[in-house]
């Protein structure tokens, strides 16, 4: 029988490295975690041959005293904690005490080193042979650089793990971006093997933080992107979401930080994942760089020691609240949030419009931004236009002088979204015309004028035409807009079904033959205690025996789903999840199904009424810019797109 040993400190870090050093870019995470934990706001990383060979890493943070050099390679050595209270509120990036121990347990390492308020610099060197080290003095302004070369040179079968250079350093250069990324306050330099790769400047302010986006994301993040900065409970929520138009083939673009730590955590995921579900496409990732931040001791980061892991003490606070914020953000993006980056703004005077055409029915809701920040053009001052004004402004609108086709001297027509029946709206009084836009001009009976005097257009202007019984060809103020119809109409009729559903209490049928489902003690207890979840869409499911529960109601909508499967789902995601949404994910895919049947047909010819009334309703609904299955509703072509396609002013 094999006697117990105990470990040589060598071979304890070596052990401790294959956890903590699994690579060169793990050495940079670490190393670059001290560097921030110092109060650094300067860091220059040189990297040889994808970190294989060397890394040298310099930063201007408070630095080590002498006393403290040795010791700061020493196993389990940390100035970040002292007691069991400061682990259970770690505050700072690193705190296990064993990053510099592992990694001069398995390179030749030197740590050159001037403490704030010391007037000389000092220098310890160690080798992962006999881990001994030597002291000497050194110059060297205040702060840290840590020269870390020929990693794994003592531990072959680690290194013959290694990768290419190239995707060596592709992972090094992705923490050094997630960190540039938590840090905007903080300058980074990164150059490979003598050649610069970034270069990035502290910022302070929301603009140049978007240029850093820019330079490790890209510009079209940043131009697909949405703000999002909210607080709850506790809870502040704030950073960037990418449309679901910009979404990716994999899950390469998301980016999510706790207290300023990178994390892959299962309920972020999943929470994020829930606000896009009725927005991205099969198999597509939605984008995102966003920072959770709340009371340190509400989570624990001592869960891995790669601390890329956390765990919530309210996990199913936190999942409601990142769900319900993103999920809002997202349903908030709506036409006229994107004709604020056209800037669209045009007004009309009312004494142009006669009144008893102005009117808001069912399907001509008013135009409100939903957006926090408001739309540009609902935002113009009222001003006086004289009509020449008018007139130059609304040259080659030819879509006013066709409204006249749809309209008689008192009436005109408006679709039922829902139905596609077509009804007669009065007005009060005959329609005039006063001469303002010529001949033969009415205005659009849909609109509503504003307080002041004057009427907005629209950010998805007015319908001109129809294309193959499919597109609506539609002039706004910055150019043209086309518009699916089929895919618009379905996602206005979903999210019409969607709220009926939800708004009423939801109807439940009881079974003649209630169903008992077999299910674990564990799932037993689950489903006790959350028969909340399941109330809340129409189930009723009662524990009956120790490993038993039984389903006696049932939504009417799900009454022909698989229900044993449905409850089975159900519990298996609560008990990965802490919650779950699988009940109303079934909901919504029957609505989505019965939606895309009940939306108007390809080549189903619409009135110049009915397409403006289509576009209407796409205006003010949640969502309106993607169809059920993700595939965008409308797209536009400015004028300056257009004159760049014919190289006008060439």
């Amino acid at each position: 029988m094999q006697r117990i040993n105990l470990l040589s400190p060598r071979l304890a870090n070596q052990i401790a490295a294959g956890e903590v050093v699994e690579r060169p870019a793990s050495v940079v995470k670490e190393l670059l975690e001290n560097s921030l934990d110092a109060g650094a706001t300067q860091l220059d990383i040189e990297v040889e041959q994808g970190g294989v060979r060397r890394i040298k890493i310099r930063d201007n943070g408070t630095g080590i005293v002498k006393e403290d050099l040795s010791l700061a390679l020493s196993r389990h050595a940390t100035s970040k904690i002292v007691t069991l209270d400061d682990l259970e509120a770690v505050r700072t990036l690193g705190f296990r005490g064993e990053a510099l121990a592992s990694i001069s347990s398995v390179s030749r390492m030197h740590l050159t080193s001037l403490a704030q308020g010391e007037a000389e610099a000092w220098r310890v060197e160690a080798e992962g042979k006999e881990m001994n080290t030597a002291i000497r003095p050194a110059s060297h302004p205040q702060g840290t650089t840590i020269d870390v070369r020929d990693l794994f040179f003592n531990t072959p079968a680690r290194r013959k793990f290694l990768r290419t250079e190239k995707t060596e350093f592709s992972h090094l250069e992705e923490v050094v971006k997630r960190l540039a990324l938590s840090r905007y306050d903080v300058g980074f330099r990164l150059s490979h093997n003598s050649k610069q790769v970034y270069d990035l400047r502290p910022v302070t302010d929301q603009l140049h933080a978007e240029h850093r986006l820019a330079n490790l994301l890209g510009k079209k993040f940043i131009e697909n992107a949405l703000t999002i900065d909210v607080e709850a409970a506790g809870l502040r929520l704030w950073g960037w979401i990418g449309l679901p138009t910009f979404s990716r083939s994999q899950a390469d673009l998301q980016y999510f930080f706790v207290n300023g730590r990178v994390v892959k955590d299962k309920l972020v995921g999943h929470a994020v994942r829930q606000a896009y579900r009725d927005v991205l496409y099969n198999g597509r990732h939605p984008t995102f760089v966003l920072y959770l931040e709340l009371d340190p001791a509400t989570v624990d980061v001592n869960v891995h020691p790669t601390k890329h892991e956390v765990r919530f003490r309210d996990g199913r606070l936190v999942h409601d609240f990142l769900f319900s914020r993103i999920h809002k953000a997202i349903a908030d993006v709506r036409p006229e949030a994107e004709g604020e980056r056209s800037n669209a703004s045009a007004w009309l005077p009312s004494d142009s419009v006669p009144q008893e055409l102005v009117m808001v029915e069912q399907g001509a809701l008013p135009l409100v931004s939903q957006r926090s920040s408001g739309a540009d053009w609902m935002k113009q001052p009222s001003k006086a236009i004289d009509s020449g004004q008018i007139t130059s402004q609304l040259n080659g609108m030819r879509q006013l002088s066709d409204y006249a086709q749809n309209y008689t001297e008192n009436q005109y027509e408006e679709v039922d979204p829902e139905t596609g029946e077509v009804r007669i709206i009065k007005s009060s009084a005959p329609v005039e015309n006063d001469g303002a836009f010529g001949a033969d001009t009415y205005s659009n009976p849909s609109f509503e004028v504003k307080e002041g005097g004057y009427q907005a257009i629209p950010p998805l202007g007015f319908a001109i035409a129809q294309l193959h019984g499919v597109y609506i060809l539609s002039e706004s103020e910055s150019g043209m807009i086309l518009v699916d119809m089929h895919a618009a109409h379905e996602r206005i009729v979903y999210e019409r079904m969607k709220q009926s559903f939800y708004d009423k209490t939801i109807a439940s049928q009881p079974l003649l033959v209630p169903i008992n489902v077999s299910v674990s003690q564990s799932e037993a207890d689950l489903v006790e205690e959350n028969g909340d979840v399941f109330l809340a869409f129409g189930f009723k499911v009662e524990r009956t025996g120790l490993e038993s529960v039984m389903v006696r109601e049932v939504p009417i909508i799900l009454i022909k789903a698989d229900v044993e499967n449905l409850v089975r789902d159900v519990v298996s995601d609560l008990a990965t999840n802490g919650v779950s949404d699988l009940i109303e994910v079934r909901a919504n895919e029957l609505m989505a199904t019965m939606s895309c049947h009940g939306a108007v047909r390809a080549n189903r010819r619409l009135t110049i009424a009915e397409m403006n009334s289509l576009l209407r309703d796409m205006e003010i609904t949640e969502r309106s810019g993607q169809c059920n299955h993700g595939r965008p509703t409308w797209t536009q072509m400015t004028m300056s797109d257009l004159d760049k396609l014919f190289l006008r002013g060439r």
